[in-house]
C-alpha cells in the first residue's frame, strides 16, 4: 500500500509509524485511558484489511480517531487529536523558504516552469515569482479556509492563481481603449490627452496595455476597431498639409497619391509600433503584456474602411514575423490575435473575403489568429460580438443605464475548476452517487469562488488608478470603492472544468462522441451551467461557466488522481485528462465533425470556450484550411488551428523536424542544425519551441513535449 502525504508525495506504508503515534497519546493520559497492544494492533490490521493500494494519511488519522472512539477511549482520542494538530501547526509554521530558495538556485522545477511567458531566471521575474509564492502560502494557511485549501490539495477543485490572491487584484478584462483614447488618460500621474494621429494612437495603445497588465494577473484585450478613426485624422492632417503647401502647383490625384503613400508609411510604422512595443516591454510580474488583438469589421462602422487596412497591416506584419536574438524571423508570443468571421469576409464572396485569405494564410505559417464566427455569435450572446477576455473567457451580455450593451470595460473577478473525472472515480459507475458527489463539490466551489469576490469587496479605487480611475475599467473618484462593479453581472466570476471526456468514459465507459455517452455529457454539462445560473440569481454575482484553457491543469489533476487511485485505463495512464469538453486528442474524428460536434458544448459553456483542430503541414494546405474557415462561420463560435509542423528557416520546410534523444534539431530536408534558425511548434500542449528554449526548461520537460 501507498500513503499519500500532504504534499502529494506517495510513500511505502509502515505500520511502526502508525503504533508510534498513538503510543505517543498514550503517554499523555492516564493508564487505564490508554490503548494497549492488542487494541493497536486491531486498529492497524482494520486499516490493513481494508485492502486499498492508496490511502491519504489524514484517511488513516480519521480512521485511527474514529477506532479510539469505540474503544470508549475518549481521552486518548483527544490527545492523538491534539497531536494531530499540533504537528499541522508544526508544518504551517513555514513553507516558502526551500521553493523560494530552490528558484533563486534554479532548482525548483515546478515553480519555473509554471509559466511558459515567464522567464523565471532573469531578476525582475524571480522577483514577481517570489512574492507569488509568499501569496500562495498566506492563501493556502491563513487567508482561504482549510477545507478549501485541502480540497485544492487534494486535486478536488484547483483555485486559480493564488500566487496573486494576497492582493485585491483581479483576472483578466476587456479595456475601454476606445474611451482612454477619446477620451484622454492618466499614468504615472501625467495627463495623456486624446491623440492627433495614428502614430501616437498605437504608442499610447502599448503604454495603456503594459499599465494594465501590472496592476492584474490575467489576459486583456483591446478591440483594433478604435485606431480607425485616428488613421483618418492622419489621414485629414497629411492631405491638408499637402493641399496648402502644394496648392496650385500639384494636382488633386498627385496631392491624392502622396497622402496615401505618407498614409501607408503611418499605418506600417504605427503597427510595428504595437507589435514591438508589446513583445519588449516588460511589466512588472516578469513578462510580457498577455494581451489579445480583436481584429473585427463591424458593417456599420464609419471607419470600417481605415479598420480594413490596420488588420490587414496587422497580419502582414505577423506573417512575417519578429526577428530573434540571431537575426532570424520567428512567431511573437504575443499579441494574440483572434480575427471575425462575418457575411463579408467569411469566404463567400464578401466585400473583405481578401482579409480572410491572408488571415488564413498568416495562421499557416504562426498558428494566428484564432477564429470567432460572428453569426454564431449572435445566436449564443442576445445579438452581440464582442472580443473574449485575454484568458479566453467571455463575459455575460449586460447592459447600461440607458439600456446600450456594454462589454468593454469590463472585467473576470477570478476562476476556480473543479476535477470531473475523480467525481467519476469515486462514483464508480453510481449515478446517484455521481449526482450526489457533484452537487456536494459544486458547493465547495461556491464557497471558493465566493471567497476570491469577498477579497475584492472593499477595494479602493487608488489601488490600480489605471483600472478603477482612469478609463481601463471605470473613471471612478479618488478613494471610491469599487464594489458596485463585482455585483449585478458588470464582472463575471468563473466556474471551469477539466476532463468532460474522461468523467462519461468513467461513467458509461465511452466517449462523449458515442450518442450514450453524448447524453450523459450533455447533462453534466446543463448541471454545471444550471448551477451558475443558479448562484448567479442567487447572489447577484455574475457567476459563468468557463470551458477552462488550463493545460497545465490537465496534467495536475490527472498527476494527483494517478497518484490517489493508481493507473486506470485510458483516464489516469495516459498523463493528462482532457480539457474541458474537447474531444480527446486519440479518437479518430475529422475536422469538420469535431467543430460540430463541440460547439454543442461552447454555447452551454457561454463564460468561456474554444476548439481546436489540427492540420499538418498547414502552409501547403491553404485551400483545406479556408474549406474550415467557411466551416466554422456556418457551424462553430470559436476555433482555433494547431498544427504538428515545424519550420526550417534556411530551407522553408514546412514539416516535422528531427530531434534527437540528446535533443538536438536537425531539418530533415537540409541538415541545418541551427536552433536560432528554425521553429519547433507543439501547440497541442500550448509549447512554443521558441519562447521554450530561451527559457532553459529541463531535459525531463522537454521529453514529455516531445512525447505529447
Amino acid at each position: 500500500m501507498k500513503i499519500i502525504k500532504r504534499d502529494g508525495r506517495a510513500v511505502d506504508y509502515n505500520r511502526e509509524k502508525i503504533a508510534i503515534a498513538i503510543e505517543k497519546a498514550n503517554k499523555e493520559v492516564k493508564p487505564k485511558e490508554r490503548a494497549n497492544k492488542d487494541q493497536i494492533k486491531e486498529i492497524i490490521t482494520y486499516i490493513e484489511e481494508l485492502g486499498k493500494k492508496r490511502m491519504l494519511v489524514e484517511d488513516i488519522q480519521d480512521i485511527i480517531e474514529e477506532k479510539l472512539m469505540e474503544i470508549q477511549k475518549y481521552e486518548l482520542a483527544k490527545r492523538y487529536i491534539v497531536y494531530r494538530y499540533t504537528r499541522a501547526l508544526v508544518r504551517k509554521q513555514n513553507t516558502t523558504d526551500e521553493s523560494i530558495l530552490g528558484l533563486i538556485k534554479t532548482t525548483n522545477k515546478e515553480l519555473m516552469e509554471e509559466n511558459s511567458n515567464k522567464n523565471a531566471i532573469i531578476a525582475s521575474t524571480q522577483r514577481d515569482l517570489i512574492a507569488g509564492e509568499v501569496s500562495k502560502d498566506l492563501t493556502k494557511r491563513i487567508l482561504l479556509p482549510e477545507k478549501i485549501s485541502k480540497a485544492h490539495e487534494e486535486g478536488i477543485l484547483h483555485f486559480h492563481d493564488m500566487d496573486y490572491f494576497l492582493q485585491p487584484i483581479f483576472n483578466c478584462c476587456l479595456i475601454d481603449i476606445g474611451n482612454m483614447l477619446d477620451n484622454g488618460t492618466v499614468m504615472n500621474g501625467k495627463l495623456m490627452e486624446s491623440p492627433k494621429s495614428f502614430q501616437v494612437a498605437c504608442t499610447i495603445t502599448t503604454q495603456i496595455i503594459a499599465s494594465v497588465a501590472s496592476s492584474q494577473y490575467g489576459g486583456q484585450s483591446v478591440d483594433i476597431k478604435h485606431l480607425g478613426k485616428y488613421l483618418r485624422k492622419s489621414y485629414e492632417k497629411f492631405k491638408k498639409e499637402l493641399s496648402e503647401e502644394y496648392k496650385g502647383r500639384l494636382s488633386d490625384d498627385m496631392i491624392e497619391e502622396i497622402t496615401q503613400t505618407r498614409l501607408r508609411t503611418e499605418l506600417r510604422q504605427g503597427v510595428q509600433t504595437i507589435q514591438y512595443q508589446i513583445n519588449t516591454l516588460m511589466t512588472t510580474n516578469g513578462q510580457s503584456p498577455f494581451v489579445t488583438i480583436f481584429l473585427n469589421l463591424e458593417k456599420d462602422d464609419p471607419y470600417i474602411k481605415e479598420n480594413a487596412m490596420i488588420i490587414e497591416e496587422i497580419l502582414k506584419q505577423r506573417y512575417q514575423g519578429i526577428k530573434n536574438e540571431a537575426g532570424v524571423y520567428i512567431t511573437p508570443a504575443f499579441p494574440k490575435l483572434i480575427y471575425v468571421l462575418d457575411e463579408h469576409n467569411c469566404l463567400k464572396g464578401g466585400e473583405y473575403d481578401y482579409l480572410t485569405k491572408l488571415a488564413v494564410k498568416c495562421s499557416s505559417k504562426r498558428l494566428y489568429p484564432d477564429y470567432i464566427s460572428a453569426k454564431k455569435m449572435r445566436e449564443n450572446y442576445q445579438g452581440n460580438v464582442f472580443s473574449p477576455m485575454g484568458c479566453r473567457s467571455f463575459l455575460s451580455p449586460w447592459k447600461d443605464e440607458n439600456g446600450n450593451y456594454k462589454f468593454e470595460g469590463r472585467f473576470n473577478q477570478g476562476v476556480v475548476s473543479i476535477n470531473l473525472p475523480q467525481i467519476g472515480i469515486i462514483a464508480d459507475g453510481d449515478e446517484n452517487k455521481f449526482w450526489k458527489l457533484l452537487d456536494e463539490r459544486l458547493e465547495l466551489c461556491f464557497e471558493a469562488l465566493m471567497c476570491r469576490h469577498y477579497a475584492l469587496l472593499g477595494t479602493s479605487a487608488d489601488i490600480s488608478p489605471i483600472h478603477w480611475r482612469y478609463g481601463a475599467i471605470a473613471r471612478l473618484k479618488q478613494g471610491e470603492k469599487i464594489d458596485k462593479l463585482l455585483v449585478g453581472g458588470y464582472s463575471t466570476i468563473s466556474l471551469g472544468y477539466i476532463g468532460l471526456y474522461e468523467v462519461t468514459k468513467l461513467m458509461k465507459g465511452v466517449s462523449h462522441t458515442t450518442p450514450e455517452g453524448h447524453e450523459f455529457a450533455v447533462r453534466v454539462m446543463k448541471k454545471l451551467r444550471e448551477t451558475t445560473d443558479k448562484w448567479k440569481k442567487e447572489t447577484n454575482i455574475g457567476f459563468a461557466l468557463y470551458g477552462t484553457p488550463a493545460e497545465s491543469l490537465c496534467y495536475r489533476f490527472a498527476r494527483i488522481d494517478k497518484e490517489k487511485f493508481g493507473e486506470i485505463k485510458d483516464i489516469t495512464d495516459k498523463g493528462y485528462y482532457t480539457n474541458s469538453y474537447h474531444v480527446d486528442v486519440r479518437e479518430k474524428i475529422d475536422a469538420f465533425s469535431k467543430l460540430a460536434f463541440e460547439s454543442e458544448f461552447q454555447s452551454i459553456s457561454s463564460g468561456g470556450a474554444i476548439s481546436y483542430i489540427e492540420v499538418p503541414n498547414m502552409q501547403n494546405n491553404l485551400d483545406a484550411m479556408e474549406a474550415v474557415v467557411k466551416f466554422i462561420y456556418d457551424n462553430i463560435q470559436y476555433a482555433e488551428f494547431n498544427t504538428k509542423s515545424d519550420y526550417c528557416h534556411v530551407c522553408g520546410f514546412d514539416g516535422e523536424i528531427i530531434i534527437n534523444d540528446k535533443l538536438e534539431w536537425e531539418c530533415p530536408n537540409c541538415g541545418n542544425k541551427d536552433k536560432n534558425k528554425m521553429n519547433v511548434t507543439r501547440r497541442t500542449c500550448g509549447y512554443l519551441g521558441e519562447n521554450f528554449w530561451n527559457v532553459g526548461k529541463t531535459k525531463e520537460i522537454k521529453q514529455r513535449v516531445l512525447h505529447l
